[in-house]
């Protein structure tokens, strides 16, 4: 067990590690949708890359989500094979939101011998995240265009 303080400085080695490892700029809050982002994840007994939708509106979460629906085939194909959708997903903090996410166990933040399982998982997945919503996002960002 390590200290809070330990912890903070492993993690934060981390982050930096992986930055070296993979150094460019990710997606994630730059979508062009408001709280419609991409997050990578990673604690003691896994690593997740995520697709949060937290808008406030309950019917464009919905909506959005719905689209995401309609293009589930299409991601689990040809993009991120093992994505898993969740309409009403309850973060710690007791908000409700839409997520599509993908998860690697067996891997730890405080274990540097997975480190580098964890990094090729996030840059892997993240990348596929990434080219899928490049080629949908006109469709994704239109509420107009209904499913």
């Amino acid at each position: 067990m390590f200290s809070k303080e330990e912890a903070k400085r492993i993690k934060k080695e981390f982050w930096i590690e992986f930055a070296a490892a993979y150094p460019r700029k990710w997606l994630l809050y730059n979508t062009g949708v408001k709280d419609f982002a991409f997050k990578f994840y990673v604690d003691t007994k896994k690593a997740h890359v995520i697709l949060d939708i937290e808008t406030k509106n309950e019917e464009n979460r919905k909506i959005y989500f719905e689209k995401m629906e309609s293009l589930k085939t299409i991601l689990l194909d040809d993009y991120v094979n093992d994505a898993i959708f969740e309409q009403d997903y309850i973060l710690e903090n007791g908000k409700i939101v839409s997520r599509i996410w993908t998860q690697l166990d067996g891997v730890s933040v405080n274990n540097k011998n997975t480190w580098e399982a964890i990094f090729d998982f996030f840059n892997n997945k993240m990348t596929a995240f990434e080219l899928f919503y490049y080629e949908y996002e006109e469709y994704l960002k239109d509420l107009e265009i209904n499913t």
